[in-house]
């Protein structure tokens, strides 16, 4: 009997002393130093000697000058208390008739992960968000503090750094005449900025200036795309990640600025004939009425939703001083994967042919096929509407089935704002490398939207939740297949980022990742059962050929 007390009690001091050396061995960096003055955050335990360190609402510039670049940030005297995420950036919600955040907005976010002693020289990850220049910021979306772009899930699994921040988007953010009164690319030279601070103070926090992953999704992916393209980040970038978004999509550059600059001036009684007393009086106007001033139209659409995403970089000749396609030289020692998901045009195709989600409600018909082609194909009048829609239908059977035209529509939004653009993209990158490797993928794990028909595939944006590891943060809401995707993701996003191969690193992958080459096209498709068959080849080459090649060919309509 004594001895079992005796063991009770050895067993009972071992767990005590266990848990008191857990407490004393909590691993943090404590304040840290940076350019502009000390930081403090929080430390959180993640698992029994797992620790991270997270810093919110650290300013990387200072508060920035409506419709100019931002400068550096003056800096402060006492501890900065990092510990809550700032405001957004001035911008509007989807309904287009309320404004929210705040001009000053300029602020990062960085997760530290830790093992049992304070972590060095790992790789760092810097997010940028999407929402088509119009919205977002560096905390994402928000379901009761459970934030969408947290990073802790992606720092703590992968060994990295993750930073995301906020950048100027709509007007404030992209708003340009053309010329010197308003250069535009605001919202690009925020984010460069966020990046150089990121290069210039990250060893601070445990990071390796020499490893800086770029990643982002959409108008976020286009952004990643366009700041390895810009000379400015000479020297500033090891690899980058564009999902569902590159330079060379068409939405990605706004061709016609001060139309768009002299629209806003209108609406808000400002002048519109000369671009300096217009951007003089802009500078001075309610910044809430300059960003309500051209709400973005969701119903009624006279063209395919795409033409009124307005707000885009412009070509100004000095951070983007040519067309992208032009300045993949810039590339050249930059690892680069760039992939879409399978049905990325669904988000816009259901706004322009409302009947493709309306099962037994209403018919969707080849016409509304051929009406959106002739849409999407304006600059090329009949000719290129008609050639593009043989190419789209020249595998129907006589009758298709709703499911068939249906598909195709999305096919053809896919294609056009998303894979086609995509794929060249990854073809100037792999033809400018110089010791740098090009990795495609194809996302395809069906949406999980209840809303959508059976036949669905991954809509534009259904990655986000794997790449942040929402099915381990919130499992409730998830499956065990949901985590295996959110686990090899994270892995070949990590990996990459620590060797530049997705499939070598710190993490295990269920199959290695054949790099791109432009006579295969080899490219990774994502999904629950990911093996070596997952590694194919020449995606969509049909449709890839016809707009790169065959509709190149067709001459711009009078």
């Amino acid at each position: 009997m004594q001895i079992s007390e005796m063991a009770c009690w050895q067993f009972l001091c071992l767990v005590l002393g266990s848990c008191f050396l857990g407490v004393a061995a909590r691993v943090t960096l404590g304040v840290v130093e940076t350019e502009g003055g000390r930081v403090e955050g929080t430390n959180k335990r993640d698992g029994f000697f797992t620790f991270v360190d997270i810093f919110k609402g650290i300013p990387f510039a200072a508060p920035p000058k409506r419709f100019e670049k931002a400068e550096p940030h003056p800096g402060w005297s006492d501890v900065l208390k990092a510990k809550d995420f700032k405001l957004r950036c001035l911008q509007t919600i989807l309904s287009e008739d309320v404004v929210f955040g705040s001009e000053d907005c300029l602020y990062l976010n960085i997760w530290v992960p830790h093992r049992k002693k304070v972590s060095t020289n790992l790789p760092v990850m810097i997010w940028i968000y999407g929402g088509g220049f119009l919205a977002g910021a560096g905390q994402g979306a928000n379901f009761l503090k459970n934030y969408l772009y947290d990073g802790l899930e992606i720092a703590s699994r992968g060994k990295v750094i993750v930073v995301t921040f906020n950048y100027r988007v709509g007007p404030l953010g992209f708003l340009s005449t053309g010329d010197a009164s308003a250069p535009g690319n605001q919202g690009l030279w925020d984010q460069h900025m966020a990046i150089s601070w990121v290069k210039r103070n990250i060893a601070a926090f445990g990071g390796d200036p020499n490893k800086i992953t770029l990643f982002g999704e959409s108008a976020g992916g286009a952004s990643v795309s366009l700041q390895t393209l810009t000379p400015y980040n000479k020297g500033l970038i090891k690899r980058a990640i564009s999902q569902s978004g590159v330079a060379t999509c068409t939405w990605a550059v706004q061709r016609n600025p001060l139309h768009w600059a002299q629209q806003v001036a209108q609406k808000v009684g400002c002048l519109r004939d000369d671009p300096a007393a217009m951007m003089a009086c802009l500078k001075i106007t309610d910044p809430n009425a300059v960003t309500l001033a051209i709400p973005m139209k969701f119903t009624n659409l006279e063209t395919p939703l795409v033409f009124y995403l307005i707000w885009a970089p412009v070509i100004d000749g000095d951070f983007i001083p040519d067309e992208p396609k032009k300045l993949y030289h810039n590339t050249a020692g930059i690892d680069y994967i760039a992939g879409v998901n399978n049905m990325d045009g669904h988000l816009f195709a259901g706004f322009d042919v409302h009947s493709i989600n309306q099962a037994g409600l209403g018919n969707t018909y080849p016409s509304n096929l051929y009406d959106l082609v002739r849409g999407l194909t304006i600059d090329t009048g009949e000719k290129g509407a008609n050639s593009a829609y043989i190419q789209y239908t020249k595998d129907w059977p006589t009758n298709p089935s709703q499911e068939t035209i249906k598909r195709t529509i999305v096919d053809l939004e896919t294609d056009v704002l998303f894979l086609v653009p995509t794929q060249l993209a990854l073809d100037l990158h792999y033809q400018h490398a110089q010791g740098a490797q090009t990795f495609s993928y194809l996302f395809s794990y069906p949406s999980r939207a209840p809303i959508y028909p059976r036949w669905m595939g991954a809509d534009h944006a259904d990655d986000l939740q794997y790449v942040f590891g929402k099915p381990f943060a919130t499992p409730l809401g998830y499956r065990p297949r949901d985590r295996d995707i959110s686990r090899n993701m994270i892995a070949y996003w990590t990996n990459f980022a620590h060797t530049g191969d997705p499939s070598m690193g710190e993490s295990e992958v269920p199959t290695s990742w054949i790099p791109y080459t432009s006579i295969y096209t080899q490219y990774l498709e994502i999904n629950k059962d990911i093996n070596m068959n997952s590694v194919k080849q020449r995606l969509r080459s049909d449709a890839v050929n016809f707009w790169n090649q065959t509709y190149t060919t067709i001459e711009v309509a009078p």
